[in-house]
């Protein structure tokens, strides 16, 4: 799609992002960085998770700057990280390697090392906290975040949930650590279908919340997928950082990263012909941040591109409808540039359309 300039409005364009700036109008005590690390946790994860980069201060001027905005946020992130250097990889870590802060499953009440429920209002009714208006009730958060990380020191007293599946021989063994050199990696490589696997949960960790949501409600409807499954384990904690030391070469953690696991389980029927066995089928979820909703979405996604039926045509089981469209960048920007001027396409269409009922008319007076 082409685009001609548009001449004469540099003025009201820097006069229009002026007021932005000004805003609010009314208040004489504008919000500060401090206060959007300290109180808005769930938007900061979001937003480092769909703008691909961890880093809380930057995150918070991204909402900061885009009045609150997620999808601008997360673009400004993306716009921002795509200003940096790529020094290298860091090694591969798994769920066994959190520090757990939260712990639950769906699917078994008692499971070694406990269930642990942290920071969660999934029990609370949800009603308005009057008290929050009063300046209460902010007080207890950290102390409960150190009461769970007391709890979950010791992250060898919380294995997987589904490796009981697998022992069982109820689940398909983990598949062999791949030998790639360098990962795949969605940032660097243009997209191309058939996607691997790890491409396309690159793309859904970085995906828009909303509309994963929408596509996972879809497959447990019934709309393609694997319907109805259950979370074997979701966990909350923090991931260890880990690379390669640059004169020794040795692995060495230099920080950890708030993450949120999700096992999603789908299946475990057979039709007792041909020998078939029961056999449930694993999805697998991981977003940055406490975002439980979207790595949910995204382990039940997951799942059903995996075992997607061959001929699928659902879009929660299309491997490049999901891929095309859960990037928030990439579909708020085509969306978006509809603001933006169509003048000569436009008038082109209108011309075109105009000759046309032009030569209608003309055969039928004809």
């Amino acid at each position: 799609m082409g685009y001609t300039a548009v001449r004469g409005g540099l003025e009201a364009i820097e006069s229009a992002a002026a007021l932005v700036e000004e805003m609010p109008v009314n208040s004489d005590s504008p919000v500060e960085l401090a206060q959007i690390t300290s109180h808005m946790q769930l938007a900061l994860g979001r937003v480092m998770a769909e703008g691909g980069l961890i880093d809380r201060q930057l995150a918070a001027l991204a909402i900061k700057q885009a009045e609150g905005d997620l999808i601008e946020a997360a673009f400004l992130l993306r716009a921002y990280r795509s200003t940096l250097p790529r020094l290298g990889y860091g090694h591969a870590v798994n769920g066994n390697d959190m520090l757990v802060l939260r712990r639950v499953s769906s699917v078994f009440r008692d499971i070694p090392g406990g269930q642990l429920l942290g920071l969660t209002r999934d029990y609370t009714q949800r009603l308005l906290n009057f008290e929050l208006a009063a300046g209460h009730g902010n007080g207890t958060s950290q102390g409960v975040m150190n009461r769970a990380s007391t709890a979950g020191d010791d992250c060898a007293g919380y294995p997987l949930v589904i490796d009981f599946l697998r022992d069982e021989g109820l689940m398909a063994p983990a598949p062999e650590a791949s030998s790639q050199a360098d990962p795949f990696d969605v940032t660097r490589t243009p997209p191309s279908f058939p996607m691997p696997r790890s491409g396309w949960l690159q793309v859904l960790a970085r995906g828009e919340a909303g509309s994963m949501l929408m596509l996972a409600y879809s497959s447990m409807r019934g709309w393609g997928g694997t319907g109805h499954g259950a979370i074997a384990e979701l966990r909350y904690g923090e991931l260890p950082v880990r690379i390669s030391h640059p004169i020794t070469g040795r692995p060495v953690t230099i920080g950890h990263i708030d993450a949120c696991e999700v096992h999603y389980v789908a299946g475990g029927f057979a039709s007792m012909q041909e020998s078939e066995v029961p056999d449930y089928q694993l999805g697998y979820g991981l977003v940055i941040g406490r975002d439980e909703r979207k790595a949910i979405s995204m382990s039940i996604i997951d799942c059903s591109l995996r075992f997607a039926k061959a001929g699928e045509t659902m879009p929660v089981a299309n491997q490049e409808f999901v891929v095309s469209h859960v990037d928030s960048v990439e579909s708020s920007g085509f969306v978006e540039h509809l603001k933006l001027p169509h003048y000569v396409t436009f008038q082109a269409g209108v011309q075109r359309a105009r000759r046309f009922r032009q030569l209608v008319e003309a055969s039928r007076n004809g």
